[in-house]
Order: structure tokens, then sequence, then C-alpha cells
């Protein structure tokens, strides 16, 4: 089968950063879905991985964004059958979805929303899955009109993850949305994703947060460069609130200025890799989102589609993403001939 992967950790203007492989095709074990990827998107995991794991000359498959067709299943397989469509994040300790099949396991797979086309679904399951864990399993953040009041501080709000938590918090909780974001076109999409109002991280943020919610806010989604906000967002967040990170900051966090006020550090996606007891929540999440999706609550966050799934394309979006200029995701698609 067709893949793209990588031999060693090189920047990714080497053009041997990524590269087009011919690879064993998988095959599907116990609970496990074979799918024929169809379309993936990209997320700094990839990058990351990239960067900091060195593979020692293997082929290693980057890739934790997909939507495709499952072609065969395990053994064990009770949620779907061959044929069905499918969207995904995956597993950080597998074979990623930069191959043209993929075996993933069906409790962390959900049924692709039927009003979005493949690279529409692709856009979606790695964000929402972060997101939604985020706000309602690590944050507890009660879901309808009526729960919960209060605010909720995002910072990053055109990013993946962002451009997810901003609708979920503003379709399904009570909560005021307060995003970040520092450039014009990004200010728009946040806006246009739902965000009650819209700061600039690169300004006085307290001073900006505060004229919106004088009391400060009772939740804070720290979506990229922590370190550089990290004490500002702690003042900004109420006693007992909560504080949640996704990005890996630079240097060390002063762990004392949460204690004082009694803050929550939350964290994310530990199911899949440690095979937890409720791992099948991530499948249900995903059928949850799709039903949203196609009741026109949620919409997908794609936003430029980078071309054919190959090594030149993903170059260009691991790139972009390196760049920090992405608004939204970076989707590619099929596999040419």
């Amino acid at each position: 089968m067709k893949a793209v992967a990588y031999r060693r950790s090189l920047p990714i203007t080497d053009a041997e950063s990524l590269l087009d492989v011919t690879l064993p095709e998988p095959r599907p074990g116990g609970r496990d879905l074979l799918v024929r990827v169809e379309a993936v998107s990209v997320n700094p995991v990839d990058t990351k991985i990239r960067q900091r794991v060195d593979p020692q000359g293997a082929d290693k498959v980057l890739g934790w964004d997909a939507a495709g067709t499952v072609v065969a299943v395990g053994g064990e397989v009770t949620l779907f059958k061959p044929g069905d469509q499918v969207y995904y994040a995956g597993a950080i300790d597998r074979p990623g979805s930069n191959a043209e099949l993929q075996v993933v396991d069906e409790r962390i797979a959900g049924r692709k929303p039927g009003t979005l086309d493949m690279l529409q679904a692709a856009a979606l399951p790695l964000t929402t899955i972060t997101a939604w864990e985020l706000l309602f399993d690590r944050f507890a953040i009660a879901r309808g009109n009526a729960a919960h009041t209060g605010a909720v501080l995002i910072v990053g709000a055109a990013g993946g993850v962002g451009s997810m938590a901003v609708q979920l918090a503003r379709r399904l909780t009570n909560l005021t949305v307060i995003g970040t974001a520092s450039r014009p076109e990004t200010q728009e999409w946040v806006r246009e994703l739902g965000a009650h109002h819209v700061v600039d991280h690169r300004g006085d943020l307290k001073a900006q947060v505060l004229a919106v919610v004088p009391q400060g806010v009772d939740y804070v989604l720290s979506l990229t460069h922590t370190e550089q906000h990290y004490p500002v967002l702690v003042e900004l967040l109420k006693p007992q609130g909560k504080f949640g990170l996704i990005d890996d900051p630079d240097g060390v966090l002063d762990i004392g200025l949460l204690k004082r006020r009694s803050l929550s550090l939350e964290f994310m996606f530990t199911r899949p890799l440690f095979q937890t007891e409720d791992m099948k929540a991530q499948h249900q999440l995903l059928n949850e989102v799709a039903d949203l999706v196609d009741a026109g609550v949620l919409r997908t966050t794609l936003r430029e589609h980078v071309g054919s799934i190959d090594a030149a394309n993903l170059r260009r979006a691991h790139e972009r993403l390196e760049s920090g200029s992405a608004i939204g995701k970076l989707v590619l698609g099929g596999w040419g001939s």
C-alpha cells in the first residue's frame, strides 16, 4: 500500500523529512477495523512527533485524523461492518493515517457525518475529541442552556482545537465564550464560529477580558503558547476555577500560582493509550458529534484543501502548521495515481 513516512527527524524544509513509501497492508485483529483512508488532516502532534521521535531509519507513519471506509473487521468487532464510512483520530502508539489502509480500534471510531464529505469529516476527529474531553469530561461542564453560567476563555481560538471548543461551548452550554485571536482574519473566523467576544492575546489580555467579565472567568483552555500567558491566565481565573492546556510549554510552569487559588490543572487524551475502561466513550462522542453536525448545530472546521495525500503536500501542510499561520484545519484527500 502507498504511505507517507519519515525515517529521521529532519527540518520540514528537507526533501527527505517526509517520504513516499510502499508498506505491507495491515491486518485487523480483535476489535480492529481495517479502513481505506480517503482523507486526512494534520495536527501539531504530527509535527512534534516528527521533530522529537527518531525512528532510526525505520518507516514511521504519522497522522491522527482520518475519514474513510471500513473494508474488513476483526473477529470481535460489533459496532461496524465493511462498507461503513467512519472518522477517527486513532491512537498515538499505533501507525498513523498517512497510509492507504489503517487499522483502528472500533471503540475510538465514529460514523462519518452523513452531511459531510470525506474531506470535511477528516478535519474534525482529534480536535473535536480534545475540545469535548476538556469541556465536558475534565471540566465537567453541564450541557444545556439552563445549566452552567459563567465564562470560558479559549486562548488560540482560531486553531483546530479552538475552532471546535468555541462551537461546543457556544452551542451546547450557557457559558459566555471569549476567544483570543490576533489577526483580522482569525478574529473574524472566531466570531463566525460563535464566540460572544474576541480579544487580542498580543495586547493587554487581562484588561480586555476583565472589561467583558469583571469578576474573571470560570474556565481557561490554553491551547497554544501557554508559557507566554500563564501568569495572566491564572489571574483571570476565579478561585476554584479550572485550567486546561494541550500544548507543551517551554520551561517550567509555577504550580504555586494554581495552588493559591485551588485551581485544577487539566490535561487530556489517555483513553486509547492506556486502553481505559471507558475507551468506548470516544466512539459515543464522535457519533454524537456526527448527529450534531447533521442537525446543523456544529460545522466542519476545514479551511484549506492542501491536495492529495503524498509526501510533498504533507510537507507543505506541516510547514504551515509550524509557521503558526494556519486557521482551522488543513486537509488532504485522495491518493492520486
